[in-house]
């Protein structure tokens, strides 16, 4: 269950966004132009010299399904790591699921520290984990872009290459704002 108000404020977070990157409330957004705005490198695995060959090679071959984005700090700077064989889709929902932990704050539940390089690795609860994964919706899909998408006539399958999404995010975004039934009455009227 969220905090009374957080849905709310997670859609207008999603405009805020917006207007900061000067794009109208239904442009799609990159999730990469936030990770700009908010000052925070993005890389994969490939770009991190200091990782061991070993490790880099587990995770981008035998261990590439097993992630996607993790984001790395020393304790004032942070850095996204994104998983480069994933689908643009899968790679826009993760990016923006690391992003949505930034600008909520959330602290790790549990920290890991690369030995060598002072570096941590952060993990969070269940609660901040459904935080952010409501937060990257409404970023990637804000209730006023489906509004409009729909008021067009778009159907989920265009929604999804217009704004980079999976079916699977189309259809969670669709469904948690209700703007089909809201529609459905609308015509009826």
């Amino acid at each position: 269950m969220f905090r009374r108000g957080f849905k709310t404020s997670s859609e207008e977070t999603a405009l805020k966004i917006r207007r900061k990157l000067e794009l109208a409330p239904h442009d799609p957004v990159d999730p990469a132009a936030i990770a700009r705005l908010l000052a925070v490198p993005i890389v994969t695995p490939m770009d991190l010299r200091e990782l061991p060959d070993e490790v880099r090679n587990r995770l981008t071959g035998e261990h590439s399904e097993a992630w996607s984005a993790i984001t790395v700090s020393d304790g004032n700077k942070h850095l996204i790591v994104l998983n480069p064989s994933h689908a643009p889709t899968r790679t826009n929902s993760s990016l923006a699921h690391e992003i949505a932990h930034l600008i909520l704050g959330h602290e790790p539940s549990m920290m890991f520290m690369t030995p060598h390089s002072g570096v941590s690795l952060r993990t969070h609860n269940k609660d901040q984990e459904d935080e952010a994964n409501w937060l990257a919706g409404c970023i990637l899909l804000p209730r006023d872009a489906l509004f409009n998408a729909r008021r067009l006539g778009l159907s989920n399958e265009q929604i999804c290459v217009r704004y980079e999404v999976s079916p699977a995010m189309c259809r969670f975004r669709v469904n948690a704002t209700g703007v089909d039934v809201q529609m459905t009455r609308m015509r009826k009227k």
